[in-house]
Order: structure tokens, then sequence, then C-alpha cells
């Protein structure tokens, strides 16, 4: 039976009664539910995924959940003033952070508002905190350097510029301090930093930017800070937060590096959120999207072809192991997203090897395309001599006669080991580790015994410094070692030898 016609005449008459509701409801929501920063709106039927909503009291929220006649949202500030039936509204925008210039040398949190007590921060210019990454034909391939300081990475697991290298290991083994290092050594070289401190102590932080004001890196570096004591949302755009500041100078054809300490605490945060929105749980009973969420953050991480402006972005993601399980379901994301790990182990870091890089875990998928000539010419057998080290020395540990070549190996791998190690806020220029590894390759550490390289490497440094200025001014130009430079250095590291010797003598 169909409807009369006065029927259809009033349902009509009806929905236009209520045509400006229905509009209004598309617009503006209200509060159904509210608590541990996530609240559930009704209404807002056009609202989309990551878009901002203001509640009353000016406090806002970020869409999350689109569900068929509800959004779940998370807050950016304080619930208490938020109760059940308050109004809420569309923004139509998403997340922008200051980006520019002015950003340099201060400490921001992850929406861009200054929390180091200098004044606020007047840029002019915001980019939203999500953005896809630069497609395949705007990327050029990695063959540049980008120098750590750190003479077991430079040599043996080289990072270039555009390359997402992650640095995993336990807690307290070092991998902030190489970051920190690596920010240190990008002094004088032209290249942009940000470091994204994710669930870190306030106190933690702060020493990190005293660090880096004491080196003068502050003065090219942006630290964007989410301290543990903040709300999970806060903790989860962070570090999209710092990829759009960098993201500024790689569109002007800058150099930028950027840290992220650490990853594993921000997908606990976005755990913590996924978990409150009620979407169900899966391995570790992390989201099913989790891996997005850092695949999306570390492809933003690119180096731009000439048309595109030349500029790159690196990425230093870390990631924290529980007990050295690299199997761990964070850790292998994250491992297969970046192009490379230098993987920290506590036992070498224990034992006074540091930094305790693991050079047989550790590995750069760029490769020697990422090193200078002159860094390759001295380098290339580092691996493999640490490597027999380690078999000769586990080999070893059962058997006391040992022949002359085990011996050889032993002393010889030992004496690898004490040049890679390496204080902290102590990075090396790249002449002074060819230097040293140019000493190590021609076997001029034969004499000298472990306890005495150190000693010696520092004292050859010096004196090539004062006596042969021309060694590092031609390995910086040319960045090859060529046949008449190597032979110099071989005939001033010989005479060196025999003066370290007599003065060892003498002693």
């Amino acid at each position: 039976m169909g409807l009369r016609p006065n029927e259809i005449s009033a349902l009509i008459k009806e929905q236009i009664k209520h045509y400006d509701d229905i509009i209004e409801q598309k617009d503006v929501g209200t509060v159904v539910t509210v608590g541990d920063g996530v609240s559930v709106i009704h209404g807002l039927d056009n609202a989309m995924l990551g878009e901002l909503l203001l509640f009353p009291n000016d406090v806002y929220g970020m869409v999350m959940n689109l569900d068929e006649d509800s959004v779940g949202a998370v807050l950016l500030g304080s619930e208490s003033t938020i109760k059940e039936g308050d109004e809420v509204k569309r923004t139509g925008r998403i997340i922008e952070v200051p980006v520019g210039d002015e950003m340099l040398g201060r400490v921001v949190n992850p929406l861009g508002q200054a929390i180091d007590g200098q004044g606020e921060i007047n840029t002019g210019k915001t980019k939203p905190i999500e953005r896809v990454a630069s497609g395949v034909m705007t990327r050029k391939s990695v063959d540049q350097p980008l120098q750590t300081g750190i003479t077991s990475i430079d040599a043996i697991i080289p990072i270039g510029r555009g390359q997402r290298e992650l640095i995993i290991g336990d807690r307290q083994t070092g991998k902030t301090a190489i970051a920190i290092d690596t920010i240190l050594n990008q002094k004088g070289q032209n290249i942009y930093c940000v470091y994204v401190a994710i669930g870190q102590k306030n106190s933690t932080v702060a020493q990190v930017v005293e660090k880096l004001r004491q080196g003068g890196a502050m003065d090219y570096t942006c630290v964007v800070s989410a301290g543990a004591s903040e709300l999970a949302p806060i903790q989860y755009i962070a570090p999209y937060a710092g990829c759009a500041i960098a993201e500024h100078w790689l569109d002007e054809g800058k150099d930028v590096l950027i840290v992220y300490d650490d990853l594993s605490k921000h997908a606990v945060a976005y755990r913590t959120m996924s978990l409150l929105l009620k979407r169900p749980p899966g391995r570790e009973a992390y989201p099913g999207d989790v891996f997005y969420l850092h695949s999306r953050l570390l492809e933003r991480a690119c180096r731009l072809n000439e048309e595109n402006g030349g500029g790159s972005i690196t990425a230093l993601p870390i990631i924290e192991t529980q007990a050295g399980d690299i199997s761990a379901y964070i850790p292998t994301n994250v491992i297969s997203i970046t192009d490379g790990q230098i993987f920290l182990q506590q036992e070498l870091f224990n034992s006074g090897f540091r930094p305790a890089v693991d050079t047989g875990l550790s590995v750069s998928r760029v490769g020697s395309t990422a090193q200078i000539k002159a860094m390759k010419q001295v380098s290339g057998s580092l691996k493999l001599e640490l490597a027999q080290y380690a078999e000769m020395q586990a080999f070893a540990q059962f058997g006391s006669d040992l022949d002359a070549a085990t011996k050889a190996t032993l002393d010889h791998g030992a004496k690898v080991r004490e040049v890679l190690k390496q204080a902290q806020y102590s990075p090396r220029s790249v002449p002074t580790q060819v230097i040293t590894l140019f000493a190590l390759k021609y076997g001029y550490t034969k004499q000298i015994a472990v306890e005495k390289v150190k000693e010696f490497m520092d004292g050859l440094v010096e004196n090539i410094q004062m006596a042969h200025p021309e060694f590092i001014t031609e390995i910086e130009t040319q960045k090859v070692i060529s046949n008449e430079l190597e032979a110099k250095m071989k005939e001033a590291t010989g005479a060196y030898v025999d003066q370290f010797l007599k003065t060892q003598g003498a002693n």
C-alpha cells in the first residue's frame, strides 16, 4: 500500500522544518562522554579524520574515530572544564605548527609554543603537521655523507643525507649520546637540526639542551619536547610537528637532520589513545595500524633532486629494546621501514667499549655510497677485521697455545677496538678519522702496546696537524688519498712511530 499525497506533503514539510537543524548538526556536535583525555561526540557528520575541534573554554581536540553516529576525539588540553552536553564545533583545519628560521635555538612544545622562557615565537608561517611524503620522481639517490663524528659509524655504518638510520638498543646504552654527538658534529656543515624528545623527563631534555648550547649547536637546532607528564595526544603529534618544522627547510633546498627520541614511547602514546577510543587491540595490545604510524612519518625523510630544490631530511629514529629483543613488534616494524640500523649492545657498553656499537648486527643499506673516497680507502676491511677478532676471541678462551697468526689477529683486533672507542661529546673530524684508520690499515700500530694505542693515535693526529697541515687540507678538499699523499702520510706516520717508541723507551 503506497503513501497518500497528503502524507507525502506532511513528511516533506516536517523535513523542511528541521533542515536548518540537520545542517547545524553536520558542523556542531554535542559531547556524549568525556574522560581520560578522550571524548565521544554526537553529530559532526562532516568531520574529517585528524581535524581540529573546538570545545568550550578554548580547549582543542583532534578527530581520531569516525563512527556511524558519533565522532571519537582526543583532547589537546585539560578535560576538567568539559562536561556532557557541551557544544563542539568543527574548525575545518588540521593541526599546524609555526615554521621558519625563528625556530632555531628555541625549545617548543608539539603545538609550536615556546617553553624555554625566551618569549613568544613570531614566524608568520605555519605548516600542517601531516603531509604526504615526496614521490619517487622528485627524489634523488643518497650519495652525500652525513658525518656523525663517530669513527665506528662513519667508517663502518655510514649515513647519507636523506637516509633513515635507526638507532636501537636497550635502556642506558648510549642511544641519545650518538644522536647528540651527531648534532654537535654538524657545526659549520650548513645542516639544520631538529631534536624531538617524546616521553622524556623534562630534566633530561634540559640537560640535552644545555649540552647543545655549550657546544654552539643551538644556533642551528630546534628542540621539540613532549615530556613524560604530557597527555598522550600531545606525545603522539610531537614527531609529526618536528617533521613539519624540518620540511620548511627542505622546501628551501636546505639539508636537515631530525632525531626522534624515541619512537617506542611514541607507539605507547598511540596505543594509549587507541585503547581509550576502544579500537580493537592486536599484537602486544597495539592497534593494527601502528605500522602506518611510523611508516608515514619516516617516509617523509628524503633527498630531493635539483628540480625540486635539492634539499634533504636525514632521520635518526631511536627505539628502545627490552633485554636486546629486536624481534619485538615495534622494533621489527621500524627496522623494516628504515635504511639500516645502528645496534647498541649492553655487554659492550658494560665492558667499557663506547660507543657500544655492535658492528656485526649494525648495517647501512646505503653503504659506502655515503662515504668520501678517502674514507673508503682506509675503512674497507674494518668490519671483517672486527668480525674475525670477535670469533677468534671466543675461540681463544678455550685454547692456551695459540699460533702466531691467531695472536696477530687478536692483537690487531684489540687495537682496532681501541681506536673505535670514543668519549661522549667529542666528535672527530673526517681528516682525524682518516689519519687514525690509515695508521691502522698499514700496520703502524704493530709495535705499539694495546693500552698505548689511544695515546699514540692522539699524538699522531696532533703531530700531523702541527707539522703537516697540508695533509688535512688535501683530505678535506680532494676527499681522496692520492698516491703522492699516501707516500707522504706513510713517511710522516713511520717517523712518528719511531719518535713515539723512543719516548716510551725513555720513560
